[in-house]
């Protein structure tokens, strides 16, 4: 006979929509010869209540509910010839029990595909139904032949028929042979083939920089994945708080047969302005002003001010970022600035000027190239190796940088990983001129792993490496700014600013050619919002090309996290465990993000 769709909706709708509740009273005993799984699934479906049954009464009308929501649920697991009876034992204690026979399962026969008029290509429609999924002799759950009439659907959708719907389904249910046979009445619609964009916003953006955005040409087949595509890439540029990307309707088909693409952007406030303030027990405090101007020429382009005025780093400069530079995941990125850094190691006064073209690769990694052109003076405090003696120099250079570089992320969150790895490199080939004239390669990676150790990532062991060299430099020509330094909140926890380098004999930090350095997280959620870090840091700042493991020192501490909808802020507490003179019993750190 034919069973009605109802049947499969509603144990469609009972198995997605079942609650779990606090109460730990079923709302009727299950019993019967039934395997684990089957039992759990008709425990859930009948689910629990607040309190026992009150009277007989009340325990029969659970007990018929509850023998109700069970016929459903082995329907939709295709049991169509359970045994089902309901019943109340006790009587001051009534108990309502449903005795269960699920009987035979009836099995999937092979599905049927008729087309509703026009027929799809024959291509199309073969690899539409490859797509359904279904095995004759698999068990015939409503869940299952409904999921498929998605997958045929979707099939077609993928391969340009973007009107393609389901039209009602039969299902034969066979009580002699124990079979479910589905029967999908597919309406595919015509072949969908794109023209350009039309675009509407309210905004300056240019309409011929959209276009040439688009991942398909006029005349090619509807693809929803190109369609997505776009919108992926009007949304990374940051300028528009909405985008909107779809299919014109049908009866906006133009006379050669293509459908334009809508495309619906909402421009973010052209201006503006943000302040901010920092401190840290290691590196200073510090104000920062930015004045952001964003679409100022129509191509989701971001013009940047900063003024910052800090312990370390003060600054004065502009930036522009200009998405989908000439080709589509590409980024055009100028910067200028005057900088004036202050360390125990050096100062530094410099403009610094550098171009960098950014190349997305797929949805989360990037490679970069340019170049950096910094000119300034410099006063360092270093050290001679040749006469065993710190010196002080004052020079004037110019430095001209090869930038490049590679971003792999294969993690699950940009502020709160908890699975996966990240992978960053850059080589810098570095000439330069002035007082001192030299050539050499600075070389750095870092890798970073994320490792869940129970169910819903409550507990995650994260890691991270860090590996750099200088190739082709001294220690005393290789400008300040260029060696290695180490120490601080975003290398080795419990010491200050550059506190890992060795030192001179007045105490300042020593830079160097080569760094290595590691830390270990255990991070533990705590409630809903909050969480919990023990970590364990290590580096160490050599004075040859190959990282040095003699001098390696050791931070360790314990943090906090405090969840919020954009990532967690973090405050930590470290100490240092090879405490020289000089170095604090503890430092503090606080950012938004993860340490690493």
């Amino acid at each position: 006979m034919t069973s009605r769709p109802r049947l499969f909706l509603a144990g469609l709708t009972l198995c997605a929509a079942i609650a779990s509740t606090a109460s730990a009273e079923q709302r009727a005993q299950i019993r019967g010869q039934l395997d684990a799984e089957l039992r759990r699934q008709l425990e859930r479906a009948v689910g629990e209540v607040d309190a026992p049954p009150s009277n007989r009464f009340e325990a029969r009308r659970r007990a018929r509910g509850a023998a109700e929501a069970a016929e459903a649920l082995l329907r939709s697991e295709g049991y169509y010839q359970p045994v089902i009876e309901d019943q109340v034992e006790g009587e001051d204690t009534p108990v309502a029990i449903v005795n269960v026979t699920p009987g035979q399962r009836f099995l999937l026969a092979t599905p049927d595909v008729r087309w509703v008029e026009p027929e799809p290509d024959s291509v199309s429609a073969a690899a539409a139904i490859s797509e359904i999924g279904l095995k004759p002799g698999d068990p015939g759950r409503a869940v299952d032949v409904i999921a498929a009439e998605g997958r045929l659907v979707s099939g077609l959708n993928r391969r340009g028929y973007a009107d393609a719907r389901a039209e009602p389904r039969r299902v034969v249910v066979d009580h002699a042979a124990f079979s479910v046979q589905p029967t999908y009445n597919i309406a595919s619609g015509r072949l969908v083939t794109l023209d350009g964009i039309r675009l509407r916003t309210r905004g300056p953006t240019n309409p011929d920089w959209v276009a040439g955005l688009a991942p398909w040409e006029s005349g090619d087949r509807y693809d929803p994945e190109q369609v997505a595509e776009l919108e992926r890439r009007l949304l990374e540029t940051g300028v528009y708080d909405g985008v909107g990307v779809a299919l014109a309707a049908a009866d906006q088909t133009l006379e050669d047969g293509n459908r334009p693409v809508i495309v619906t952007l909402a421009d973010r406030p052209r201006r503006i302005l943000e302040a901010g303030a920092t401190f840290s027990t290691s590196e200073g405090s510090g104000v920062d002003f930015i004045w952001t101007n964003y679409n100022r020429f129509g191509r989701a382009d971001t013009l940047r001010y900063e003024a910052r005025l800090a312990s370390v780093d003060s600054r004065l400069g502009a930036d522009l970022s200009l998405p989908h530079w000439r080709r589509p995941g590409r980024t055009l990125k100028l910067s200028a600035a005057l900088v004036n850094e202050d360390t125990d190691a050096y100062e530094r006064s410099a403009l610094a000027l550098a171009a960098d073209l950014q190349q997305r690769l797929g949805r989360t990694s990037y490679f970069s190239y340019g170049v950096g052109l910094d000119a300034g003076q410099y006063t360092e405090n270093r050290f001679d190796p040749v006469s065993q003696a710190p010196v002080t120099l004052d020079r004037d250079l110019v430095i001209l940088t090869g930038r490049g570089s590679a971003y792999m992320d294969r993690s699950n969150d940009p502020l709160n990983p908890t699975q996966g790895w990240r992978l960053t490199v850059s080589a810098q080939p570095t000439a330069v001129a002035g007082e001192d004239t030299v050539f050499f390669l600075r070389a750095e990676s870092q890798l970073s792993a994320y490792l869940p150790l129970q169910e819903g990532a409550r507990t995650v062991l994260a890691g991270r490496v860090r590996i750099g060299s200088i190739v082709g430099g001294d220690e005393l020509t290789v400008p300040s700014d260029r060696l290695f330094y180490s120490g601080g909140g975003g290398s080795v926890r419990g010491y200050e600013y550059q506190g890992i380098n060795p030192r001179l004999p007045d105490n300042t930090p020593r830079g160097g050619l080569s760094l290595v350095e590691a830390s270990i997280e255990l991070r533990r959620e705590i409630g809903r919002n909050f969480g919990a870090v023990a970590f364990l840091d290590a580096g160490s700042v050599g004075f040859e090309e190959t990282p040095n493991l003699d001098r390696v020192r050791y931070g360790a501490g314990l943090g906090v996290r405090y969840k919020l909808p954009f990532g967690p802020i973090r405050a930590d507490i470290a100490i240092p465990l090879d405490k020289r003179e000089g170095d604090a019993e503890f430092q503090v750190y606080v950012s938004i993000g993860q340490a690493f």
